[in-house]
């Protein structure tokens, strides 16, 4: 919910999101939450499947998910990402209609784009360690990177 208020991504002292794609390899440094456009310098993007906020993923409805779907495919279609990274499986189970998601490379495509599923870096998201994440994350890092 600060993230909305403040109109920036991952905003707030717990959210481990900077601070993790810093240490993974994607930026050289670690970025300000009200810095986040400056991640397009490193050839990421960020977006929402659903743009309503929430606290917690576990507030979207599959309804929500499903509806939509089809414009976040169109979103994802039209920037052609080579990887798209799903932080949390609660966005992806709902896309792909598969309750049994695991972590790390998926074996569909969205819109042509890899799928990736990446744990979410919420403090709240208290099953991984920084470092856990850290480990998943790079794994994203050297597929972008070394093909």
């Amino acid at each position: 919910m600060a993230a909305a208020a403040a109109g920036h991504h991952f905003v707030g002292r717990s959210n481990r999101f900077w601070r993790v794609i810093h240490l993974a390899g994607f930026t050289p440094e670690e970025i300000l939450a009200e810095n986040d456009r400056t991640i397009l310098q490193y050839r990421c993007g960020l977006t929402t499947m659903v743009e309503r906020p929430t606290a917690r993923a576990d507030q979207v409805s599959t309804p929500e998910f499903v509806a939509a779907a089809a414009r976040f495919k169109q979103k994802i279609a039209r920037y052609a990402p080579r990887f798209v990274a799903f932080l949390g499986k609660a966005a992806y189970s709902s896309l792909s209609g598969s309750r049994e998601i695991a972590w790390g490379r998926q074996q569909t495509t969205v819109g042509g784009s890899v799928v990736w599923v990446l744990p979410n870096p919420s403090g709240r998201n208290l099953a991984f360690s920084l470092d856990q994440l850290v480990d998943a994350y790079r794994q994203l890092y050297r597929a972008a990177n070394h093909p």
